[in-house]
C-alpha cells in the first residue's frame, strides 16, 4: 500500500480524510492527489494497466469510465459510451457479447470466452475487485490457475492417449482438446462439460508435421522438457518410497519425507503416568474417608469452629477436584521444521507458507518503554520466515508521538539489524537481549567478517538506544499547545480521548529496503478513533480494530498477538506453529496455536512465582490432550476465521455398516424402530448442512451484486444484510472473511484501501454488529483473552500446545511484591467478572463442541477467586484455636491417626508424581504453592469484592500502588516497597498466627506439661499458615538492612490490638471462678 511515507488520519463518521506528509513543510493533500481520474459512473478510481496507461473504455470521446462499469454496459445495458453514444468495441480481457465483431487485431482466447461457474472464493475475489476497482485478471475474474500457479496439472498426454489409430483418413484428422484438464485454462469452448465423459482417442497422421496440431514449436518443447523433469521426480520419490501406486498421484511431492505429518503427539510415558492416575484414585477414595470421619465425630465444645472447618475443607476439596481432572491425561508435541519446508518451500519456487500478520499493542509508552517496544518489533521483522509474508501491525491506544517518533527510528534502524540477523542467524533477534548475553559470542561463528560486524552493529545499536532515550526525555513535559509533528502540523492525538484514527506505512511500501538491498516485512502503526461517549473496551477493542486493518491491508489467514514487552526469542516460532496450522490432516481443526510464557529479569528463587512453571509445565499439558489449553493472552497464533466466529469444519461420518448376513425381512424387523426414531432427526440435520453449505455461496453472490449497485428484491438481500450486522457495514472487510486462504487482490489502490482502513477503525463501526459478543476478541471482561478462548472451543474448534526446545517467546514480569499482587488481583478480577456473565461456563456453552473436561477446566478458571473466602477464614482458625484453646478436631483414635497420615501422604506423592511427569522442581512447585495462599488471601479477596461491586452495583473501585522506598543494584525492583491496600489481609493473618503462637507456648508452659499434647496440633496448624506466607513477610521486610516505618507502626498497632483481645479473652481462667476440690490427705 502505498502512501509515499505519510501519516493517514481520518474519521469516517465525520468524513474527515487527510495525508499528512513529513516530508515538506506545511503539506497537506487530501485523498485525491493519490488517485488518477474518476469514473463518472460510480464514481471509483479507474485502474491502470500493466504498462501503466489508464483504462480507456470509449477510443472516440476517451470519456471516463473504470472497467467494472464498462463491462456492464456492455453486458446489461445499452452498450455505447454516455457521452458520444458511440458503440463500445471489445478491448483485450473482456468476455465477447452479442454483436461483437470478429476481430483479428489481437488474439485474447484466454479471456475472450470466460466462464460464468465461480467459487466462493473466486466470488469474493470478484467482490473485493469491484468494491476497489481492481482485478487480478482484465476481467475482474480470478481463473483457477492464476489462484495457484502450482496447482497446474503436469500431465500432458500422450498424442493418442497411449493409441493410435490408423483406420481414419488423413483429411479427417483433428485435435480434440478436452473441455476441462486438472486446473488449467480451457482453450475454446465446448457444448459439454462433465469431466466424468470419456473421450475419444486424438486421431494423429504421423506422416504430417506436428506443428499442423499445434505441436512442435517452442513453447511445446518447453512444456515437455518441463513435464518430463516432473516426472522423473516422481520416479525419484517412487524409488524412495518402494514403487507401487503412488505413480498415478498428480499432487505427489518432490520427497517421500515431505509427505509425513508436519508435528506428532508424544503421549507421557506409561511408566509416570499410570502411578499419577492410580494415585487420583486412591486420594479420592481417602477423600471420602476423610470425611466421613470429620462429619460423623463433631467437637461439641466448639462447634461453630467444627463447622466452618468443614465447609471450607468441602470447597477445597471441590477445587482440588476441578483442577486435578483436566490433568488426567497429559501430552506433549513434536514438530518437524524440516518437512515443514520440503512441503512448502520448494527448490526453484516461490514459498507456498501462508502469510501471517502480528499485532503488538501498547498504551502508555511511558509505563511501557519505548525501547521495550521497538526491541519486540525488530525481532518480529528479523523473524525467519519470507519477508513478504510477514506484516507487522502496531496498535497505539494512548495515540502517543513518543510512540509514532519511536516506531519511525525503528524502522531506519531495522534496515540495518535485518540483514545482520539474517545473515548471520543469531538468537535472539531482539538487540537489547542478544548484546545482553553473557556467552561466548564467537563460538560456532567462522565467518571472518562476524566480529567485526557485531561490533559496528552494536555501536549502531547503542547509538540508536540514545536517539529512542532522547524522546522519551523530551517526552516528559507535554508543550501548552501540544505536539507538533515536522511538518508543521498538530499531532492528531493530542487529545488522548478525542482524536481520529491514524495510519502509518514505515515499511513494505515506498521501495523501502535494506541496506542491502531486500525486502523489508511490512510495519504499520495504527491508532484507532476514540470519541467521548463511546465504550471503546480497552485492549479487547483495539485487538478487534487491529483484526479488521489487517484484512483491508494485507488479509493473513493466520495472526501472532504478542504483548509489547514480549519479544521474539526463537526466530522460527512461526514455522513452528505452521506445523500444526498448516498440516494438511489435522491442521483444519486448530484455532490457535498457544505457546508457554517464559520470562527474563526473574530473581533465581523466583520470590513470588513469576515464572508460573507449574501452570505452563502441567496443567497446560493436561489441557492439550483433551481440547487444547486456554489463550493466555499474548504468545498466540490464531487463525483469523476462528476469530471471526465460525464453526470448526465437521468431519463427513463415514456411511452406516450394513449386514448382509441376514434376511432383508429381518433387518427390517430390528431396524424399524431406528429408523422411525432417527428419521426426524436425519432430515432436520440434512436442512441445516445444506443452509450451512449454500448460505457462504449465496452471500457471496448478494454482497457482490450489493456492491455493484444491482436492485434486488428485499429477500435476496437478507443473508447481506445478516452479514453486515455480524461484521458491521464495509463491503470490503466483509469479502475479505469469505477468503479461508486469505489475501488482498494485488494492484490495490492506495484511495480505496486507506478509506476502508480508516473506515473500519472508527469509533462507530461497531455498532449494530456482533464485534466483541460473538467475533473478535470478546468483551465483558478485563481479561479478555479467558473469554476469547472459550467461545473458540464452543464452536468446536480445538487448540494446541506448542513447547520449542528453545523458547519461542520472552517477555518481562513484575518481580516486585506490590506489582505482583495487583497483577493477580486484575486476573481475579476478569474472572469474577466472567463468572457473573452469560458466557460462564457453568450454564453457558451445553450442546456444542466444549468436552466435559474442558469445561472443568474454564470452571476451575472463573470460580477459583471464590476460594479466597474460604481461605482467609482457614488462616484464621489456627490463631482463634491457640486464642481460645478449642480445635477443629476431637481428639484422634488410631483409625483417625491412620486417615490423616493417609490424606498427607496422598498429597505429597501427587506432588512428586506431578513434578515428574512435567518436568518441574520442586522448588517451584513450592514456590506455587505459597503464592496460593498469598495471592488467595489478598488479590483473589479484594478482586471478589471489586468485582461484586462492579457488576451487582456498578461501583468502579480502584487500589492505587505507591512507591515507597528503592534500592540500587542488581534485581533492585524486587526490594522496591510499594504500599497497597492489597497487603493489609496476609500481613493481619501473620501477626494474628504469630501473636496465637505466642500465647499458645505461654499458656502451655503455665499448665504444665499435660498441655503440650493437645497444642502440637494447633502449632502444626499455625505454623502452616506461617511458613506459607514466609515470601510476603520476606518481601514486606525488603533488604535486611531497612525496616519500613508504615511496617513498623501497622506491627505495633495490631500486636496492640490483638493483645488486648487475649487479655479480653483471658484463657488461662475458668470462667466460672475459682474450682475447690477435698484435699486427699489426711492430716490427722
Amino acid at each position: 500500500m502505498d502512501t509515499n511515507g505519510r501519516l493517514v488520519a481520518g474519521s469516517h463518521n465525520r468524513n474527515e480524510f487527510v495525508l499528512i506528509n513529513a516530508d515538506e513543510i506545511g503539506r497537506v493533500t487530501s485523498v485525491k492527489e493519490l488517485t488518477g481520474q474518476i469514473c463518472q459512473i460510480c464514481g471509483d478510481e479507474i485502474e491502470f494497466s500493466a504498462d501503466g496507461e489508464p483504462f480507456v473504455a470509449c477510443n472516440e470521446c476517451a470519456f471516463p469510465i473504470c472497467r467494472p462499469c464498462y463491462e456492464y454496459e456492455r453486458r446489461e445495458g445499452n452498450q455505447a459510451c454516455p457521452q458520444c453514444k458511440t458503440r463500445f468495441k471489445r478491448i483485450k480481457g473482456s468476455p465477447r457479447v452479442d454483436g461483437d465483431e470478429d476481430e483479428d487485431e489481437f488474439d485474447d482466447l484466454d479471456n475472450e470466452f470466460d466462464g460464468y461457474e465461480r467459487s466462493p472464493q473466486q466470488i469474493a475475489e470478484a467482490a473485493l475487485s469491484t468494491r476497489l476497482n481492481i482485478g487480478r485478471t482484465s476481467s475482474g475474474i480470478t481463473t483457477h490457475s492464476e489462484l495457484d500457479p502450482s496447482g497446474l496439472n503436469s500431465e500432458i498426454p500422450l498424442l493418442t492417449y497411449g493409441q493410435e489409430d490408423d483406420t481414419i483418413s488423413a483429411d479427417k484428422h483433428a485435435l480434440i482438446v478436452p473441455p476441462f484438464v486438472g486446473r488449467g485454462k480451457r482453450v475454446h469452448p465446448m457444448p459439454f462439460t462433465d469431466s466424468s465423459m470419456t473421450l475419444p482417442p486424438r486421431p494423429m497422421d504421423p506422416k504430417k508435421d506436428l506443428a499442423v496440431y499445434g505441436y512442435g514449436t517452442i513453447a511445446w518443447k518447453e512444456r515437455m522438457e518441463e513435464w518430463k523433469k516432473k516426472q522423473n521426480e516422481k520416479l525419484q520419490v517412487v524409488k524412495h518410497h518402494g514403487g507401487g501406486d503412488d505413480m498415478d498421484d498428480p499432487d505427489l511431492p518432490k520427497m517421500d519425507e515431505g509427505r509425513q505429518p508436519l508435528s506428532r503427539k508424544i503421549p507421557i510415558p506409561s511408566s509416570k503416568i499410570n502411578p499419577y492416575r492410580m494415585v487420583i484414585l486412591l486420594r479420592m477414595v481417602i477423600l471420602g474417608l476423610f470425611f466421613h470421619y470429620r462429619i460423623l465425630h463433631p467437637v461439641n465444645d466448639a462447634i461453630g469452629l467444627w463447622l466452618t472447618s468443614i465447609i471450607c475443607e468441602i470447597w477445597f476439596a471441590v477445587s482440588w477436584i476441578l483442577d486435578q481432572f483436566p490433568k488426567w491425561c497429559p501430552i506433549e508435541r513434536e514438530t518437524y521444521l524440516d518437512r515443514l519446508s520440503l512441503r512448502y518451500e520448494k527448490e526453484g519456487k516461490p514459498s507456498e507458507l501462508a502469510s501471517v500478520d502480528v499485532f503488538v499493542s501498547t498504551v502508555d509508552p511511558l509505563k511501557e518503554p519505548p525501547l521495550i517496544t521497538a526491541n519486540t518489533v525488530l525481532s518480529i521483522l528479523a523473524v525467519d520466515y519470507p519477508i513478504n509474508k510477514v506484516a507487522c501491525y502496531v496498535s497505539d491506544d494512548g495515540a502517543a508521538m513518543l510512540t509514532f517518533e519511536a516506531l519511525s527510528e525503528t524502522s531506519e534502524f531495522a534496515r540495518k539489524w535485518v540483514p545482520f540477523c539474517k545473515k548471520f542467524k543469531i538468537e535472539p533477534r531482539a538487540p537489547e537481549w542478544y548484546f545482553a548475553l553473557k556467552v561466548d559470542y564467537l563460538k560456532d561463528k567462522v565467518e571472518p567478517t562476524f566480529v567485526k560486524e557485531r561490533r559496528a552493529m552494536k555501536r549502531e545499536y547503542e547509538e540508536f538506544k540514545v536517539r529512542i532515550n532522547g524522546l522519551v526525555s523530551m517526552a516528559q513535559k507535554v508543550p501548552e499547545e501540544g505536539w507538533t509533528m515536522q511538518d508543521g502540523t498538530p499531532w492528531p492525538g493530542n487529545n488522548v480521548r478525542d482524536h481520529p484514527g491514524m495510519i502509518q506505512v514505515f515499511l513494505g511500501s515506498n521501495g523501502v529496503r535494506d541496506i542491502d538491498g531486500n525486502e523489508l516485512p511490512r510495519l504499520i502503526y495504527v491508532s484507532r478513533e476514540k470519541r467521548p461517549g463511546f465504550d471503546h473496551h480497552k485492549k479487547a477493542g483495539a485487538m478487534n480494530s487491529l483484526i479488521r486493518v489487517s484484512a483491508v491491508i494485507s488479509n493473513a489467514p493466520y495472526l501472532l498477538n504478542v504483548d509489547c514487552d514480549h519479544y521474539i526469542n526463537n526466530s522460527k516460532a512461526l514455522r513452528e506453529a505452521m506445523c500444526f496450522m498448516m498440516d494438511p490432516q489435522a491442521g483444519k481443526k486448530i484455532c490457535y496455536v498457544q505457546f508457554p510464557q517464559r520470562f527474563d529479569g526473574i530473581d533465581r528463587h523466583d520470590r513470588y512465582s513469576n515464572r508460573n512453571v507449574v501452570f505452563f509445565d502441567i496443567n497446560m499439558k493436561g489441557l492439550d490432550g483433551i481440547q487444547g489449553p486456554i489463550y493466555v493472552g499474548t504468545g498466540c497464533v490464531f487463525r483469523r476465521q476462528a476469530l471471526y466466529g465460525f464453526d470448526a469444519p465437521k468431519k463427513a461420518k463415514p456411511p452406516g455398516k450394513t449386514c448382509n448376513c441376514l434376511p432383508k425381512w429381518c433387518c427390517c424387523c430390528f431396524g424399524s424402530k431406528k429408523k422411525k426414531k432417527g428419521k426426524s432427526s436425519k432430515d432436520n440435520k440434512k436442512k441445516i448442512k445444506s443452509r450451512e453449505a449454500s448460505t457462504q455461496i449465496h452471500a457471496l453472490e448478494n454482497i457482490e451484486e450489493g456492491i455493484e449497485g444491482i436492485e434486488n428484491e428485499k429477500a435476496s438481500l437478507m443473508p447481506q444484510i445478516k452479514f453486515e450486522k455480524k461484521f458491521g457495514q464495509s463491503p470490503v472487510f466483509i469479502a475479505s472473511t469469505l477468503l479461508e486462504e486469505g489475501g488482498v487482490p494485488p494492484g490495490a489502490s492506495s484511495a480505496s484501501l486507506l478509506k476502508e482502513a480508516i473506515h473500519v477503525i472508527s469509533c462507530g463501526y461497531e455498532d449494530k454488529s456482533e464485534w466483541g459478543k460473538e467475533v473478535g476478541w470478546i468483551y465483558g471482561s478485563v481479561t479478555e483473552d479467558i473469554l476469547t478462548g472459550f467461545k473458540m472451543h464452543c464452536h468446536g474448534w480445538r487448540s494446541v500446545y506448542c513447547i520449542p526446545k528453545r523458547p519461542a517467546f520472552k517477555g518481562s514480569a513484575p518481580i516486585n511484591l506490590s506489582d505482583r499482587l495487583h497483577q493477580v488481583l486484575r486476573w481475579a478480577l476478569g474472572s469474577v467478572e466472567i463468572l457473573l456473565s452469560r458466557h460462564c461456563p457453568i450454564w453457558y456453552g451445553y450442546g456444542c463442541g466444549l468436552k466435559p473436561l474442558e469445561r472443568f477446566s474454564y470452571i476451575n478458571s472463573v470460580v477459583y477467586p471464590l476460594t479466597s473466602l474460604p481461605l482467609i477464614t482457614y488462616c484464621t482458625l489456627p490463631a482463634i484455636c491457640l486464642l481460645t484453646g478449642k480445635f477443629i478436631v476431637p481428639e484422634i483414635s488410631n483409625y483417625a491417626s491412620l486417615v490423616f497420615m493417609a490424606l498427607f501422604l496422598s498429597i505429597a506423592v501427587t506432588s512428586i508424581l506431578e513434578m515428574r511427569w512435567g518436568g518441574v522442581g520442586i522448588d517451584d512447585l513450592w514456590r506455587n504453592e505459597q503464592f496460593w495462599v498469598i495471592g488467595g488471601v489478598s488479590s483473589h479477596f479484594f478482586a471478589l469484592i471489586q468485582g461484586l461491586l462492579k457488576v451487582l452495583a456498578g461501583v468502579n473501585t480502584n487500589f492505587t500502588v505507591t512507591s515507597k522506598a528503592a534500592d540500587d543494584g542488581a534485581f533492585s525492583e524486587l526490594y522496591l516497597f510499594k504500599w497497597t491496600s492489597l497487603l493489609i489481609p496476609p500481613m493481619t493473618l501473620m501477626i494474628m498466627n504469630l501473636i496465637g503462637v505466642i500465647v499458645g507456648i505461654s499458656d502451655a508452659i503455665n499448665n504444665g506439661y499435660e498441655s503440650w499434647g493437645p497444642l502440637f496440633g494447633r502449632l502444626f496448624f499455625a505454623i502452616w499458615v506461617i511458613v506459607h506466607l514466609y515470601p510476603f513477610l520476606k518481601g514486606f521486610m525488603g533488604k535486611q538492612d531497612r525496616l519500613p516505618t508504615i511496617i513498623v507502626v501497622w506491627s505495633i498497632l495490631l500486636a496492640s490490638i490483638f493483645s488486648l483481645l487475649w487479655v479480653r479473652i483471658n484463657p488461662f481462667l475458668s470462667r466460672d471462678g475459682i474450682v475447690l476440690e477435698v484435699c486427699g490427705l489426711d492430716c490427722d
